[in-house]
């Protein structure tokens, strides 16, 4: 029972130690932190002020795991007529942010196809964030 304890004891300072390091550092992170950004506004200055910046570093910082962006709304019929926005996107999808769009969404714009072209997973997204939601995703709306 006591060598339990030692060990538990062990494991439970490596783990506070290792945390308050991480804190001094700056870094804080958890395995599988993940991040969904749900981008829905039609103002093309969030986009690039703040929702794009975001995502993109909290992906290339390595601040979460997994970083998804959500086109959603009005920002798809927004993507699909700004070569600024969709060069931006496609930067994302290289530096390794999954970049998803509402189907019924882009549908109703009639952009579908040219957010397939930027190679964006197009499908029906309300299941989808219902799972991420469920699965313990950090959700961040702009």
């Amino acid at each position: 029972m006591k060598k339990a304890s030692i060990v538990l004891c062990f494991a439970l300072a490596t783990s506070i130690f290792g945390f308050i390091g991480s804190v001094r550092g700056q870094e804080i992170t958890s395995p599988n932190s993940r991040l969904a950004v749900i981008w829905s506004s039609s103002d093309p200055e969030v986009a690039h002020r703040v929702c794009f910046m975001y995502t993109d570093n909290a992906k290339k910082q390595k601040w979460f795991d997994e970083v998804t962006l959500i086109v959603w709304g009005p920002s798809a019929r927004l993507l699909a007529g700004d070569k600024d926005l969709q060069a931006e996107i496609k930067g994302m999808i290289n530096d390794g942010v999954k970049v998803q769009a509402c189907l019924a969404c882009a549908d109703s714009y009639g952009v579908t196809d040219q957010l397939r072209k930027l190679g964006i997973e197009v499908k029906y997204m309300g299941k989808p964030l219902t799972d991420l939601i469920k699965g313990g995703w950090k959700i961040l709306t702009f």
